[in-house]
Protein backbone atom coordinates (compact mmCIF):
# COMPACT_ATOMS: atom_id res chain seq x y z
CA UNK A 1 0.00 0.00 0.00
CA UNK A 2 1.11 3.29 -0.50
CA UNK A 3 2.40 5.62 2.35
CA UNK A 4 -0.66 7.54 3.64
CA UNK A 5 -1.24 9.53 6.76
CA UNK A 6 -5.15 7.66 6.81
CA UNK A 7 -4.06 4.46 6.20
CA UNK A 8 -6.99 3.36 8.69
CA UNK A 9 -9.75 5.42 6.95
CA UNK A 10 -8.95 4.04 3.64
CA UNK A 11 -9.02 0.03 4.69
CA UNK A 12 -12.20 0.92 6.25
CA UNK A 13 -13.61 3.17 3.06
CA UNK A 14 -12.48 -0.07 0.95
CA UNK A 15 -13.92 -2.42 3.18
CA UNK A 16 -16.88 -0.91 3.19
CA UNK A 17 -16.85 -0.99 -0.42
CA UNK A 18 -16.42 -4.05 -1.43
CA UNK A 19 -18.97 -5.20 2.00
CA UNK A 20 -21.62 -3.28 -0.34
CA UNK A 21 -20.53 -4.74 -3.96
CA UNK A 22 -21.27 -8.39 -2.46
CA UNK A 23 -24.55 -7.47 -0.91
CA UNK A 24 -25.43 -5.67 -3.82
CA UNK A 25 -24.45 -8.96 -5.56
CA UNK A 26 -26.27 -11.60 -3.52
CA UNK A 27 -29.15 -9.48 -2.28
CA UNK A 28 -32.84 -10.15 -3.73
CA UNK A 29 -34.92 -7.71 -1.71
CA UNK A 30 -33.98 -4.66 -3.96
CA UNK A 31 -33.96 -4.39 -7.19
CA UNK A 32 -32.59 -1.51 -8.55
CA UNK A 33 -33.68 0.05 -12.06
CA UNK A 34 -30.67 -0.55 -14.54
CA UNK A 35 -30.17 2.22 -17.17
CA UNK A 36 -32.51 1.40 -20.68
CA UNK A 37 -33.38 -2.34 -18.79
CA UNK A 38 -28.96 -2.59 -19.35
CA UNK A 39 -27.63 -4.21 -16.06
CA UNK A 40 -24.40 -4.44 -17.88
CA UNK A 41 -23.51 -0.83 -17.03
CA UNK A 42 -24.16 -1.55 -13.85
CA UNK A 43 -21.14 -4.32 -13.70
CA UNK A 44 -19.38 -1.84 -16.12
CA UNK A 45 -19.67 0.93 -13.88
CA UNK A 46 -18.90 -0.97 -10.02
CA UNK A 47 -15.82 -2.82 -11.43
CA UNK A 48 -14.31 0.24 -13.26
CA UNK A 49 -14.50 2.77 -9.99
CA UNK A 50 -13.65 -0.47 -7.49
CA UNK A 51 -10.17 -0.80 -10.15
CA UNK A 52 -9.84 2.59 -10.32
CA UNK A 53 -10.02 2.88 -5.85
CA UNK A 54 -7.75 0.21 -5.73
CA UNK A 55 -4.83 1.55 -8.10
CA UNK A 56 -5.50 4.68 -5.93
CA UNK A 57 -4.37 2.82 -2.91
CA UNK A 58 -1.84 0.83 -4.30
CA UNK A 59 1.48 1.23 -6.07
CA UNK A 60 1.43 0.51 -10.23
CA UNK A 61 3.73 -2.80 -9.39
CA UNK A 62 0.03 -3.92 -7.39
CA UNK A 63 -2.05 -3.64 -10.67
CA UNK A 64 -1.75 -6.94 -11.57
CA UNK A 65 -2.97 -8.69 -8.46
CA UNK A 66 -5.64 -5.71 -8.01
CA UNK A 67 -7.04 -6.87 -11.00
CA UNK A 68 -6.74 -10.63 -9.95
CA UNK A 69 -8.59 -10.32 -7.06
CA UNK A 70 -11.31 -7.87 -8.74
CA UNK A 71 -12.44 -10.40 -11.43
CA UNK A 72 -12.06 -12.89 -8.66
CA UNK A 73 -14.44 -10.87 -7.39
CA UNK A 74 -17.12 -10.74 -10.08
CA UNK A 75 -16.48 -14.55 -10.59
CA UNK A 76 -17.25 -15.35 -6.73
CA UNK A 77 -20.22 -13.51 -7.41
CA UNK A 78 -21.69 -15.11 -10.04
CA UNK A 79 -20.85 -18.31 -8.45
CA UNK A 80 -22.96 -17.22 -5.47
CA UNK A 81 -25.62 -15.57 -7.61
CA UNK A 82 -26.04 -19.50 -8.73
CA UNK A 83 -25.51 -21.41 -5.93
CA UNK A 84 -28.01 -19.13 -3.97
CA UNK A 85 -31.24 -20.03 -6.83
CA UNK A 86 -32.69 -17.26 -4.75
CA UNK A 87 -34.09 -15.22 -7.83
CA UNK A 88 -30.48 -13.83 -9.28
CA UNK A 89 -28.99 -15.88 -12.23
CA UNK A 90 -25.05 -15.80 -13.18
CA UNK A 91 -24.57 -14.42 -16.11
CA UNK A 92 -21.43 -15.01 -18.39
CA UNK A 93 -22.12 -11.12 -19.96
CA UNK A 94 -22.28 -10.19 -16.21
CA UNK A 95 -18.54 -11.49 -15.87
CA UNK A 96 -17.51 -9.46 -18.89
CA UNK A 97 -18.96 -6.85 -18.17
CA UNK A 98 -17.10 -6.63 -14.78
CA UNK A 99 -13.98 -7.59 -16.24
CA UNK A 100 -14.34 -4.91 -19.36
CA UNK A 101 -14.45 -2.43 -16.15
CA UNK A 102 -11.41 -3.22 -14.27
CA UNK A 103 -9.80 -3.51 -17.53
CA UNK A 104 -10.84 0.22 -18.28
CA UNK A 105 -9.96 1.21 -14.62
CA UNK A 106 -6.60 -0.60 -14.74
CA UNK A 107 -5.98 1.35 -18.21
CA UNK A 108 -6.92 5.11 -16.65
CA UNK A 109 -4.77 4.01 -13.67
CA UNK A 110 -1.58 3.44 -15.79
CA UNK A 111 -2.23 6.71 -17.95
CA UNK A 112 -3.49 9.29 -15.44
CA UNK A 113 -5.18 8.31 -12.20
CA UNK A 114 -3.07 5.50 -10.25
CA UNK A 115 -1.95 6.49 -6.84
CA UNK A 116 -4.54 9.41 -6.34
CA UNK A 117 -4.64 9.01 -2.81
CA UNK A 118 -1.69 10.68 -1.60
CA UNK A 119 -2.66 13.63 -4.04
CA UNK A 120 -6.34 14.39 -2.16
CA UNK A 121 -4.56 13.50 1.36
CA UNK A 122 -2.37 16.72 0.61
CA UNK A 123 -5.15 18.61 -0.83
CA UNK A 124 -6.63 17.44 2.24
CA UNK A 125 -4.12 18.99 4.57
CA UNK A 126 -3.59 22.11 2.34
CA UNK A 127 -7.36 23.22 2.81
Amino acid sequence: MLPLRHRGLWLAASAALILLVIWGSLQTDVDLPAPGGFDKFEHFGTYLFLALWFTGLYPSRRYGAIAAVLVGLGLAMEIGQYLMAAGRIADPYDMAANTLGVGLGLAVALRASGGWTPKVEAWLSRN
